[in-house]
């Protein structure tokens, strides 16, 4: 009889021994033996089953899954023998038995839910019994719906867990009640949202039992902290635990909990993850896992391992103590700040090496060039300290504070320069001050710091406003100081901030600079540029008055203007948009000369277009009709006479002007002298006095 095809399964060892001698007893017996033991193993007898019909002895197979069955049935082995039946049910269950045994099964299984036979009706398990394989396809979509009977208390990631209220066979859909909301999770999506909660799990304890974490909560802080991360595979950030523990913790007690908590030995931060915890079998395991950490770690690293754990174990301290001891003595050559950051580590934790040859006092004072050292210590509190040991250790310490401080990044640390060398050497942070903002670029953060101190700093506003103020302007647009645009530099340039008041600080001239600049400020929103306009013109009210003249031009250039905006806006400026998009894509943004290019392409064509659109609301058009012969008006054409020749000037707007064709702007010096004048009057140019015979439209 040929053997139907169906799933392979790995064939027992000794049950494939003794087929390949041709052994049918000895495979009955060590099948027999294997269901006294262990009825449930389903692997071993799927396997062997499936070998056993391989072998031609298909009524050997039956013979002994019958048996099983029996075994399973009256142990109760529902799941064990669901899963024989799906695979090889066709082998030992007769055809018109198959489906009433399957169901017999599933009912002993899922019987006592409250929704099993709503669901039974749902997937259709009644209908089409004959068609085997789709009745297991219907038992599959059972038993993914069965796991969210009501009452069964399931987790949501990131939103807790919950209690099934309601399954809605008519919206297809589960009702959870969270803790902080309810939710509707679809039949479909059920097995990817819906999550089970064992019992022992801290989420299924906070449901039934919360008392029960209250009272650990309050006796055993870490106990409940064991608790929550043994719930999990993956080691927890001090946020899941805190989101774990939402309403058991309150927000006020948390603090003081979750320090208690982490005090246990057994409490382990796990490597990879960022401030992310788990929990060791015992204390000495935390200890070894900590050391393991530390030993495979960087030098930099191990200093943070050793601030995070000393405390944990006084011989562990002083193993890792020397340890970074001996990294430190190796780092003096090539990386001396860090090996300064170690020697400040141990001894903030009393473990400085008594044989040590050298110290940090020792080093900066001797160095050479002292500010890569300082460069190289990252903790600023530490950096700063190095500070106060060059000023009390070398005779060059002003000069050395002044080449820091083109390096320096941290703001408190750059305060700590700036006293010492106000302190030492006043006309050197004079120089730094005039180098940086004439090069803002040479260091951003200083920049930045020098803004935000100058509010409070009146002398410094005072020193070169203009030059400040466009420089401020200037660094919003630039890629070197977007670490710093949002939160630092934008609220400087409203009110209040070191922009306004500048303002305060600038002449008549200077204010028009200022004017004209803040207009075509890139780096501003219109909400921030027009409060500063109209305190400038408050101020200089003259500015106003030159902000409120007219442009006049002739309809046709006013219409090229428009398009030339036009172009601008939605044609030029997106593509440039584009082109800084694909330059970026390129890599490395300090060595990338297209994207550069890009930026300052953008810069002038918004530029341009701002301008453009600031002169077309001002422009007025040149009527030629209304330009009457009696006087030189905008829009006339003036015919001159000399003892030499003669001369046709034409006056329109500055969008007009062509010189060389005595097309001149009405802004213009001769311009001023001819409006207003009429025939007969007499008019020196260039030494060379002309009498005006007649007045024209320009197009006549």
């Amino acid at each position: 009889m040929a053997v139907k095809k169906r799933k392979s399964f790995p064939v027992p060892p000794d049950i494939k021994a003794a087929l390949d001698e041709h052994q049918i007893d000895t495979a009955e017996e060590i099948w027999l033996a294997r269901m006294e033991s262990d009825p449930t193993d389903v692997d071993f007898f799927l396997g062997a089953a499936a070998a056993l019909e391989k072998a031609g002895v298909e009524s050997t197979a039956t013979s002994m899954l019958e048996l099983l069955d029996d075994q399973l049935v009256a142990d109760e082995h529902w799941q064990s023998r669901l899963t024989m039946m799906r695979h090889l049910g066709d082998l030992y269950i007769k055809p018109g038995r198959r489906h009433p045994t399957i169901m017999e099964t599933l009912h002993h299984l899922h019987g006592h839910l409250s929704s099993y036979e709503l669901f039974i009706e749902k997937v259709g398990l009644m209908r089409g019994v004959d068609d085997i394989p789709k009745i297991w396809k219907k038992v599959d979509r059972l038993e993914s719906l069965v796991e969210y009977d009501i009452g069964t208390i399931v987790r949501i990631e990131g939103k807790g867990a919950g209690r099934v209220t309601e399954v809605n066979m008519i919206l297809n859909n589960f009702k959870i009640e969270l803790e902080t909301m309810d939710i509707r999770v679809g039949f479909a999506g059920a097995a990817k949202i819906l999550h089970s909660v064992e019992p022992e799990h801290v989420l299924y304890r906070k449901i039934v039992a919360p008392e029960e974490l209250e009272a650990l909560r309050d006796s055993k802080p870490s106990d409940l902290l064991r608790l929550v991360l043994l719930s999990y595979d993956e080691p927890r950030t001090g946020a899941q635990v805190k989101a774990d523990l939402y309403n058991i913790v309150t927000e006020s007690g948390w603090s003081r909990w979750w320090t208690a908590a982490r005090k246990h030995p057994q409490v382990l931060a796990a490597a990879g993850k960022k401030h992310a915890y788990t929990w060791v079998d015992s204390s000495s395991d935390a200890t070894d896992a900590v050391w393991l950490s530390f030993e495979a770690a960087t030098p930099r690293k191990r200093i943070a391992l050793l601030r995070r754990d000393a405390s944990r174990d006084d011989a562990l301290k002083r193993r890792m103590s020397e340890a970074l001891a001996e990294n430190a003595s190796r780092l003096i050559g090539t990386d001396p700040g860090l090996a300064c950051e170690i020697w400040f580590q141990l001894e903030k934790h009393g473990q400085v090496p008594t044989d040590a040859d050298w110290n940090p006092q020792r080093l900066i004072g001797e160095i050479e060039k002292p500010v890569p050292l300082f460069e190289g210590i990252k903790e600023r509190a530490l950096r700063e300290r190095a500070y106060a040991l060059a000023r009390q250790q070398r005779d060059d310490a002003s000069q050395v504070l002044f080449d820091a401080f083109w390096q320096e990044t941290d703001a408190r640390a750059l305060d700590t320069l700036h006293q010492a060398l106000v302190e030492d050497e006043p006309a050197l942070f004079d120089s730094f001050f005039d180098q940086l903002i004439s090069q803002p670029r040479k260091n951003p953060a200083a920049f930045t710091w020098l803004l935000e101190r100058a509010a409070d700093r009146p002398e410094w506003m005072a020193r070169n406003p203009t030059r400040l103020l466009k420089q401020m302007l200037w660094s919003l647009s630039q890629d070197d100081f977007a670490p710093f645009r949002a939160a630092r530099l934008v609220p400087l340039c409203e009110s209040g901030g070191t922009l306004a008041r500048l303002l305060s600080h600038l002449d008549l001239e200077q204010a028009g600079q200022a004017f004209e600049a803040i207009e075509k400020a890139i780096g501003l929103e219109d909400y921030q540029r027009k409060p500063l306009l109209r305190a400038l013109e408050l101020k200089f009210p003259s500015l106003r008055m030159e902000e409120n003249l007219p442009l006049y031009a002739t309809a046709d250039r006013i219409t090229e203007k428009k398009a030339e905006l036009r172009r601008l806006a939605e044609e030029e400026i997106p593509a440039n948009r584009r082109a800084i998009e694909e330059a970026r894509e390129m890599g490395d943004l300090r060595e990338n000369f297209e994207y550069k290019s890009a930026r300052q392409r953008h810069e002038y064509l918004s530029a341009r277009a701002y301008a453009l659109k600031h002169d077309l609301e001002r422009a007025r058009p040149i009527d030629p009709s209304q330009v009457q012969g009696n006087e030189v008006v905008i829009g006339s054409k003036a015919h001159l006479k000399s003892d030499d020749g003669e001369r046709y000037i034409t006056i329109l707007g500055p969008w007009n002007s062509e010189p060389e064709k005595d097309i001149l702007s009405n802004e213009s010096e001769l311009a001023h002298q001819l409006l207003g004048r009429v025939r007969g009057d007499k008019i020196t140019i260039q030494d060379q006095e002309y009498e005006i015979t007649d007045i024209t439209p320009y197009n006549s």
